[in-house]
């Protein structure tokens, strides 16, 4: 399906993401990296690069890498450089930033996902490794700012892509993937918020066919919902300035949530602007391929994978598979239900509705849900087994949910929910019906499908909703011969 067209341009997307990797340490010191410490009380000489201090790589950021390559089926390099680059910024005080250039430790790969119903995949260009700078406070300081570099060290991968994207749902859709990819793997717990996982979307527009527009680059977009409105309003306003007869100037632009709209904060710098040179304090990082083989043994089952097991095993619809493994803790809980209860599709069912209506409602995970995965199954159970129906099933998953029994069938029976199984009884409700709906018999025997249904469900109310509806229909079948 092509590109939608705004005002017959063509937006262009490229996603520069710093994913912050999950080692104790950082990436060229013994620093702590815990987020919310006091400002300023986990910098080192060595993440200040004070003379006579010497940058030592961290083993365990290298080895985040070689996951994250492995992942999305990229080369790792077996050899790359770190490089100084160069600007100059109050919270970098030493006045260079150690990253990678002209090496990256990842290089190509891609990330696939879906947009609806339509398979996308985007390009990557590279993925390396670099040191966080500090940061610059102004919300609790008048007229004046404060730096806390407390972050100045702390072991980033930065994820770069080709300009593949064509929309902001595209955009979204792939950054919740490469969300998705990193907290999977292990190598970022993904916190927005705490600026774990922080995307910068390169914009620029164009008409259909003609040459790349100028970028300009939102920086720091921390929810998914404000790249999408980032994004959405870029574009129009480049659309705007050219249609005005103005040109797009390189920039880099901040988003406004409040407002909704994006605004300049600085020009936006060339590589050639940023000077980089090889660190001469830091040797090549050389990656050995028995080193890489053991992180690959090592390597969870990936989404992909895991998505294609649950098609091939469980039966499940793709569209299943894909939702049920859109986390860890999603699948998990998953595999735990449809093993507990052999019903994989129930399971399914019951997750994508019931549980995710309700885990959306309160805004928590399923590792936070009230009802486990095998008391989820227990009900499934029941479903199955004719205990109770599919409407008895969700006032019991209710109770569950709010607390008020944690035991299934004692709900079941507190509630008198247990559907009526006695055929003896059930047949004396259908005879009495019969008898005082001649009227709908005749129709019912002349083929009127409608008749027949106002008859199941004076069964079921006559029943009290207990009658086991399947059970309903086929006695009534049989008693009237059709």
């Amino acid at each position: 399906m092509p590109a939608k067209l705004i005002q017959g341009y063509e937006v262009v997307i490229g996603f520069e993401t710093h994913a912050q990797l999950s080692t104790q340490s950082k990436i060229f010191s013994r620093s702590p990296t815990a987020f919310g410490a006091e400002p300023n009380t986990q910098a080192s000489p060595v993440d200040l690069a004070l003379p006579g201090t010497l940058p030592v790589m961290n083993k365990g950021a290298v080895e985040r890498a070689i996951r994250f390559g492995l992942a999305i089926g990229a080369h790792v390099a077996p050899r790359s450089v770190f490089a100084r680059k160069n600007y100059f910024y109050p919270d970098l005080p030493k006045g260079y930033q150690i990253s990678q250039f002209e090496i990256p430790v990842v290089q190509g790969g891609g990330v696939e996902f879906y947009v609806g119903d339509e398979k996308k995949t985007v390009r990557l260009v590279r993925a390396h490794l670099e040191e966080d700078a500090g940061k610059s406070l102004h919300e609790d300081f008048v007229g004046q700012s404060g730096i806390d570099l407390n972050r100045a060290g702390t072991p980033l991968l930065e994820i770069v892509t080709e300009p593949d994207m064509r929309s902001s749902d595209e955009a979204v859709a792939y950054a919740k993937e490469l969300h998705k990819i990193v907290t999977w793997i292990g190598i970022c717990d993904g916190n927005m918020q705490e600026g774990s996982f922080r995307c910068d979307a390169n914009v620029s527009v164009r008409k259909p066919g003609e040459k790349l527009g100028t970028r300009r680059e939102i920086k720091n977009l921390n929810s998914f919902r404000f790249m999408q409105q980032a994004i959405d309003y870029e574009a129009r306003w480049q659309i705007g300035e050219i249609e005005d007869g103005r040109a797009i100037q390189q920039a880099t632009v901040l988003f406004d949530p409040d407002t909704g709209e994006t605004r300049a904060m600085r020009t936006k710098e060339d590589a050639a602007d940023y000077r980089y040179f090889p660190d001469p304090d830091l040797p090549p990082l050389v990656i050995a391929a028995e080193w890489i083989e053991r992180v690959k043994a090592g390597m969870p089952e990936l989404p992909r994978a895991m998505a294609a097991r649950f098609v091939q095993v469980h039966g499940l619809p793709e569209y299943d598979a894909a939702t049920l493994t859109q986390s860890k803790a999603m699948a998990a809980y998953f595999e735990a239900a449809a093993q507990a209860c052999g019903q994989p599709k129930l399971a399914s069912n019951w997750i994508m509705g019931e549980v995710s209506r309700r885990l959306n409602a309160q805004d928590i995970g399923i590792d936070a849900a009230p009802v486990d995965a095998l008391t989820l199954a227990r009900l499934i159970g029941r479903i199955a087994d004719g205990t109770v129906s599919n409407n008895a099933a969700r006032q019991v998953f209710d109770a569950l949910w709010s607390g008020e029994g944690s035991d299934v069938d004692a709900v079941i029976e507190a509630k008198g929910l247990k559907q009526m199984n006695d055929s003896g009884a059930l047949e004396k409700i259908l005879d009495d019906i019969i008898a005082a709906n001649p009227d709908n018999v005749a129709q019912i025997r002349a083929g009127k499908d409608k008749a027949f249904n106002a008859l199941v469900g004076q069964a079921m109310k006559a029943s009290k909703g207990k009658a086991n509806p399947q059970q309903v229909n086929e006695l009534l079948k049989k008693k009237l011969g059709v």
